[in-house]
């Protein structure tokens, strides 16, 4: 196959595209697999498709191929565009339509777009361990015991799988490595909460203490 007339062949095989059949004599019915977007023809080298003939312009035609149609628009070529015999400017290609660029006669075999994506699958670390003490062990470090949880994803973690930021003024952020938000220690110690009941022993306390040393 002429490699100039698959210069702009990007499909890979989860890729279904358009195509037209070059059927004039000299190309030995040569496929051309359309881009999705704009496909340039002509005879200059700079076309996504260069088609070698003397009745071809150097930028002959575009063929705008998207997911539900393939139009095409003519690029004030010398000789003409032409979709079964009748010249256009621009006009919609069908399957069975013979397209002509000057004198060289191109089938359109298919106008149908079929893009696949395929499914990545993301490994899931195992289920922690629970042991007989009611402690965890960690999903990715299966000698080690869970110390920390994220407070977004909640993933339970080693200390080794936590990552750590230092932030300018020295404190020391515990990110998730999965999600990168904060994680939390867990069976760490809790603040106490300052009770009213608290504060106000304090504040009656205080004048007490200092009428006692006045005395004194």
């Amino acid at each position: 196959m002429d490699k100039s007339l698959q210069s702009g062949y990007k499909c890979p095989n989860s890729r279904k595209m358009a195509k037209l059949l070059i059927q004039s004599p000299g190309f030995n019915n040569q496929v051309i697999n359309l881009n999705l977007g704009l496909n340039r023809f002509g005879r200059a080298a700079g076309n996504d498709f260069v088609i070698e003939h003397a009745t071809v312009s150097s930028k002959h035609c575009e063929i705008a191929l998207t997911d539900s149609e393939v139009t095409v628009r003519d690029c004030g070529s010398t000789n003409g565009t032409y979709i079964n015999s009748q010249p256009i400017s621009e006009a919609r290609l069908k399957p069975g339509q013979v397209l002509r660029l000057g004198d060289v006669d191109l089938l359109v075999e298919s106008t149908e777009v079929t893009i696949s994506i395929p499914k990545l699958e993301v490994a899931q670390a195992a289920p922690p361990v629970v042991l007989t003490d009611g402690g965890l062990l960690c999903p990715r470090h299966k000698s080690s015991r869970v110390t920390h949880q994220c407070t977004h994803c909640r993933e339970v973690m080693c200390d080794a799988c936590v990552s750590r930021l230092r932030r300018r003024g020295g404190k020391l952020l515990k990110l998730c490595p999965l999600c990168s938000h904060l994680v939390e220690t867990l069976g760490g110690p809790k603040k106490r909460k300052k009770s009213f009941l608290g504060f106000l022993q304090r504040t009656v306390k205080m004048p007490f203490l200092r009428n006692a040393k006045d005395d004194e």
